[in-house]
């Protein structure tokens, strides 16, 4: 019966943390993997590359639901996911995170020696967020920090180095991911100020908020172009960045201060896409250059 109750418990652990939305961050990975190759890397860092970013993505949600679940069990949206519930124990929880965390290290070291020394400084960003809400209404930059930083990741396992120019990209999702978690916080903000949380809906109200969101996604585009100019990217590469800024307009006209009903629509399925495309159009971009 053990491995049942283990198997049962994972699988309730990887719905918990929504495991398939690595979707997000690895795409911008995967492209600083191929911008740093100019086309493709080989098959053994883009295995270690996938490994890497499932692993680093599944201990920081985990890790954020153990952080979290006081709060959790407290807020009417939260109260149903598997920790406040008692459908998952804390130390099963922070097993897992321990393990995420070990994966994570292991492909780090498959990959070169700066991509696993860097590994903890990846992980100490990558866990601590959980914390940032607690005393800064710029937690939402935080988190795309966390995220932004798979670009560079990218990037340096292929080559063992960094180049400031993915930098750019790092940028531009931190800006991105920060924008679309200002939308998402904007469902807590009644919980957010009874609980003395921070963040930039509770800080300026809902219809500032909206605003904020659309300046930093507004500035990610600027930086996907400077992207394509620092880096001497193609025609597919511009037309690229249009089509995730119109994704970004259609995003931001589904939702409004007084009617956020499909925040879950726009904030899930869109960036989804939004990731992908962007992915798909430099991965064209650079392969058709060849």
């Amino acid at each position: 019966m053990l491995p049942v109750s283990i198997a049962r418990s994972l699988r309730i652990t990887l719905d918990m943390i929504k495991w398939e939305h690595s979707i997000f961050a690895l795409p911008f990975a995967l492209a600083g993997a191929m911008l740093a190759a100019g086309g493709l890397p080989t098959w053994h860092q883009l295995w270690w590359i996938l490994v890497a970013m499932v692993a680093a993505r599944s201990a920081a949600m985990a890790f954020n639901r153990l952080v979290d679940h006081t709060l959790d069990a407290a807020n009417p949206r939260t109260r149903s996911r598997a920790l406040p519930a008692g459908l998952l124990s804390r130390q099963f929880v922070g097993g897992f995170v321990v393990l995420s965390c070990a994966v994570f290290v292991l492909a780090a070291a498959e990959l070169n020696r700066l991509a696993l020394v860097l590994s903890p400084v990846a992980l100490a960003i990558l866990l601590l967020y959980s914390y940032t809400k607690r005393f800064t209404r710029w937690s939402h930059l935080v988190l795309g920090f966390a995220d932004g930083i798979s670009a560079p990741a990218g990037w340096i396992a292929v080559r063992g180095s960094l180049d400031w120019r993915i930098v750019i990209l790092a940028a531009a999702v931190t800006f991105w991911v920060g924008g679309f978690d200002v939308l998402y916080a904007c469902q807590d903000y009644d919980f957010d100020r009874e609980s003395g949380l921070h963040s930039i809906p509770r800080f300026l109200g809902i219809r500032r908020a909206l605003w904020v969101a659309r300046a930093f996604h507004l500035l990610m585009i600027a930086l996907l172009l400077w992207l394509v100019i620092a880096l001497h990217l193609g025609v597919l590469a511009v037309i690229g960045v249009a089509i995730v800024g119109a994704l970004l307009a259609y995003e931001h006209s589904l939702i409004s201060h007084h009617d956020l009903s499909r925040l879950n629509a726009a904030f899930f399925t869109m960036n989804g896409v939004i990731s992908v495309v962007y992915f798909l159009f430099i991965a064209a971009d650079l392969l058709l250059k060849r």
